[in-house]
């Protein structure tokens, strides 16, 4: 199955900002696997395995978030892994931090793996950061 790497970021940000969770599963296989430090807090582990599970999960987390944008900072696809890198800034709450989410597709077109990586919070005004 082709990917439209272009497509998928945008559907995948655009259910995230609606808070779609249905719309985020469809595109996992039934055992895929997601590691996300945030589940530590969540389940007791990074680990999330299974589509029902990751349903439980995100399920949690988005009763916990009073705003949630994700905003698309860039894409890189690797066809040949069919491995998808996608950029963005996470707003959760007023909060906003880079993230970095990376999904491997298998042969029919869903996410078999999943990694979601969290970085430097941002601050809107670098003034007033002591270095």
């Amino acid at each position: 199955m082709s990917i439209d790497p272009t497509a998928f970021t945008r559907d995948w940000i655009a259910a995230w900002n609606r808070r779609d969770i249905d719309s985020v599963l469809a595109h996992y296989a039934e055992t895929a696997i997601f590691v996300t430090p945030k589940a530590e807090a969540i389940i007791g582990r990074p680990e999330v395995r299974g589509k029902a599970e990751l349903r439980d999960y995100w399920t949690s987390i988005s009763g916990r978030i009073g705003h949630l944008t994700f905003t698309r900072d860039r894409a890189f696809w690797d066809p040949l892994q069919r491995v998808l890198t996608i950029l963005y800034i996470a707003t959760i709450d007023g909060i906003s931090c880079r993230a970095t989410e990376i999904v491997t597709f298998n042969a029919d077109g869903l996410i078999e793996h999943g990694e979601a990586l969290y970085g430097a919070f941002i601050v809107e005004d670098a003034s007033t950061v002591d270095a």
